[in-house]
């Protein structure tokens, strides 16, 4: 009998569970094992249509910053447009901020988050 048996019979959960299943679960997908909690994360997302705004919605009120792929979006220009108004509206109303890297990737901050969007001159 394994341990993880063991612990489930001294709490009462040992029917049927699964380690491996338990790692892998959605509750389990935001837990990092190797490091302490942040306040803010950096996460990479590829929005593919409009119902990807509505988490990457969550994710900025979550107060992470998201670098958002939008390669697929530029294959359909109307639908890139409409769902990069409405990532604007969502960004002014909670005072974070947006900006375009080159033309596949943005970077979207949440509240009091500011991005420098001029290059800075370097000494000549």
């Amino acid at each position: 009998m394994g341990v993880f048996n063991k612990l489930g019979q001294a709490f009462g959960t040992a029917k049927g569970m699964n380690i491996e299943d338990y790692m892998n679960s959605a509750e389990m997908e935001e837990v990092d094992l190797l490091h302490e909690p942040a306040d803010m994360y950096v996460k990479p997302v590829t929005i593919t249509g409009e119902s990807d705004v509505e988490p990457i919605e969550e994710e900025i009120s979550r107060k992470n910053i998201i670098l958002l792929d939008i390669s697929e979006l530029n294959k359909r220009p109307t639908t890139r447009n409409a769902i990069i108004t409405r990532l604007k509206s969502y960004i002014d109303k909670v005072n974070g901020d947006i900006g375009q890297i080159d033309e596949n990737r943005i970077l979207i901050t949440p509240t009091k988050v500011k991005i420098i969007k001029r290059k800075r001159q370097g000494k000549q």
